[in-house]
């Protein structure tokens, strides 16, 4: 294993840090305030427009997305190589990836039009969202049931001559009350009397479509994202041509399996960044702060949160970098193991620090003047988005278990 980063990986790098300490976080309260003053919860702000314009300017756009035999739009990059770039941008996850055109659920819906878009499909939608001129939205958690297991969803797609009329409730389906939400990746079934990870299909709806009604906004631990919210969505008799179906019917868990790889390692590596941006505030604080007469720096519980902190994140660090050369080695299957496992660890990892980061800010470390509880709710949600820590865990015991059980049993 070589996880040296590419000639190519560093000087981007050295690119997206400078771009990120220049212009990005310094920003961040502009943006901020920006927002505040349109007294609109999801106005994008004009200085996210100046962010973007840099970030083409310095060629950070799109860097995402690898080519690959069915395209070669993106940056061209391998996982490895954009593992490193992902890291940099969770430093400040709500302006970096959109500045970029990395931000999810745009990046997997993008992936899922490049791999399995007809070329139709990717005139109407992956070239506008590869230039940044629309946003999307994943339409595939339900609130009646345990999304978890995808063999649970109710939603119906169903085929009506040379249409399909798609029934359900949705919601988390992130960046779908900004108006430049223009499409939704809709997952629901299309035959009921199918195996179970069969019966699931995914279809293109124009969010103008009629049927289609944001219900409400759903607050994360009481605050409202202002970068298109995750929002409940109701569809009730929405009509698409069936042409919006995604590669045919029943493939629909597959491409899920296909568009969750890659978003796992980014999400992953973009949580180590937090980390680490929670690490140096906590440093920095335990400094400049004292307490029965000394810094807090030399007290010894502190000492023990920074050196277990820096421990924690250089393993997370390595297990995801491993993760993503597997996954350009060997692909999504061969690295199935390490993705779970990233998956529990790097989140995990980041709300243990971002926590410690917190209490060495005491008072301050609840409020706005520090993006610490911001980090700390984002952290804690990835414990369960794009799967549960519980079910990754079972998943992962259950091909431990395999090598050790007789061939054709199950543990």
């Amino acid at each position: 294993m070589d996880f040296a980063p590419s000639a190519r990986t560093l000087e981007l790098q050295a690119e997206l840090q400078d771009f990120l300490d220049t212009w990005v976080i310094p920003n961040e309260g502009t943006h901020a305030a920006q927002v505040e003053a349109s007294g609109e919860r999801h106005f994008e702000p004009a200085i996210m427009h100046e962010l973007k314009v840099e970030a083409r300017r310095r060629g950070l756009w799109n860097l995402f997305l690898p080519r690959s035999e069915h395209h070669d739009h993106g940056a061209g990059l391998t996982n490895l190589e954009y593992a490193p770039l992902a890291e940099i941008m969770g430093r400040s996850p709500v302006l970096a990836p959109e500045a970029t055109n990395c931000a999810a659920p745009d990046t997997g819906n993008m992936e899922v039009l490049a791999e399995f878009g007809t070329p139709d499909q990717q005139q109407e939608w992956l070239l506008p969202l590869l230039d940044g001129e629309i946003r999307s939205c994943f339409a595939m958690t339900e609130p009646a049931v345990a999304s978890s297991d995808a063999s649970n969803i109710q939603s119906s797609i169903v085929r009506d001559g040379d249409e399909y009329v798609i029934n359900g409730t949705k919601w988390w389906s992130s960046g779908a009350s900004r108006d430049r939400c223009k499409v939704a990746i809709f997952m629901g079934v299309t035959d009921p009397d199918a195996e179970p990870y069969r019966r699931q299909s995914m279809v293109l709806v124009p969010f103008d479509t009629p049927g289609v009604e944001v219900v409400r906004d759903l607050p994360v631990y009481g605050h409202y994202d202002g970068n298109g919210g995750h929002p409940e969505v109701r569809y009730t008799d929405v009509r698409v041509p069936a042409s919006n179906i995604l590669k045919g019917e029943g493939e629909g868990f597959a491409i899920a399996q296909a568009r969750l790889g890659p978003g796992r390692i980014h999400h992953c590596m973009r949580a180590i960044g937090m980390a680490e941006r929670a690490f140096d505030l906590m440093c920095e604080r335990t400094i400049a702060r004292e307490a029965f007469g000394k810094p807090l720096a030399r007290q010894g519980v502190i000492q023990d949160w920074i050196a277990e902190s820096r421990v924690r994140i250089e393993q997370a660090r390595l297990l995801v970098l491993k993760t993503a050369w597997l996954m350009d080695t060997v692909g999504n299957r061969g690295a199935r193991v390490e993705v779970s496992a990233i998956k529990v660890a790097a989140p995990r990892t980041a709300e243990w620090v971002i926590d410690k980061a917190i209490q060495a800010h005491g008072g301050a470390g609840f409020t706005n003047d520090t993006p610490l509880a911001l980090l700390w709710a984002h952290a804690r949600t990835m414990r369960v988005f794009d799967g549960p820590d519980e079910v990754h865990k079972m998943s992962l015991a259950r091909r431990e278990l395999k090598r050790y059980l007789p061939d054709g049993a199950r543990a």
